[in-house]
C-alpha cells in the first residue's frame, strides 16, 4: 500500500535538514563527481550535520568506494552526523556509495528506486608466449575476479548491516539486478524513512 501525498509531506517535515542538502550529486559516478563531492564537502558548514544527496544510474564502483571512505573518515575523525538522501535512482555504484552510511542515516525521496547487482567484468585474455607466462596471465585474471567478488561481498554486507535483509538474499537477488522501491527499502530497514 502506498502512502498518500499528505502522509509523505508530513513525514518530510520531521527531517527539515533534508530539504537543502549541503552536497548534491547527480550523474555518473566517476572522477569528476568525486572532485565535485570533495569541493562541496569542503564548502559545507564547519559544524553540524551534513546532508549528501545522490541521483545516479551508476558508474565506477571504486570511485563510489572512495567517496564512501571519505564519508567514513569525516564521520570518524570529526564525529559529525552525515545523512544520505537518495533521489529518483540510486543504482549500482550509487548503492555502493549509500552503503557507507549507516542504515539509520539513509533516506529516499518517494518513488526512488535502489538497484543492487553483481560487479561485472568484460575482459579478453590473450595467451601468447611461453607456457609459464600464459599460466601467470590466467592466474592474474583469476585473482582479479576473486578480489572483485570479495569487494562485492563486503559492499553487500555494508548495505544490509542493521537491516532486515539477510546476506544470502542480497547475494541471491543481485545477479538479476535487484530493484527496490522506496517504501520497500524502508520496510526492509535499508533506509530510515521516505520523504
Amino acid at each position: 500500500m502506498t502512502e498518500t501525498e499528505t502522509e509523505t509531506e508530513s513525514r518530510a517535515r520531521r527531517y527539515p535538514l533534508l530539504a537543502a542538502p549541503h552536497v548534491r550529486l547527480a550523474g555518473t559516478i566517476d572522477h569528476d563527481m568525486y572532485a565535485s563531492f570533495r569541493d562541496q564537502i569542503a564548502k559545507a558548514p564547519a559544524e553540524g550535520t551534513i546532508v549528501v544527496s545522490l541521483s545516479t544510474l551508476g558508474g565506477d564502483p571504486e570511485v563510489a568506494r572512495l567517496m564512501g571512505d571519505e564519508v567514513r573518515l569525516l564521520r570518524d575523525y570529526t564525529a559529525r552526523e552525515l545523512l544520505f538522501l537518495g533521489k529518483v535512482a540510486v543504482y549500482s555504484a550509487g548503492a555502493t556509495f549509500m552503503a557507507h552510511f549507516p542504515a539509520d542515516k539513509r533516506f529516499l525521496t518517494r518513488e526512488t528506486r535502489i538497484m543492487i547487482h553483481e560487479r561485472q567484468m568484460t575482459k579478453t585474455v590473450e595467451l601468447s608466449g611461453p607456457l609459464r607466462a600464459c599460466v601467470a596471465s590466467l592466474k592474474a585474471t583469476l585473482h582479479e575476479i576473486e578480489q572483485s567478488i570479495d569487494i562485492e561481498e563486503e559492499g553487500f554486507r555494508d548495505i544490509i548491516a542493521g537491516t532486515k535483509v539477510a546476506f544470502d538474499e542480497v547475494r541471491e537477488r543481485a545477479p538479476t539486478n535487484w530493484y527496490i522501491g522506496a517504501e520497500e527499502a524502508r520496510d526492509l530497514g535499508l533506509v530510515l524513512d521516505v520523504i
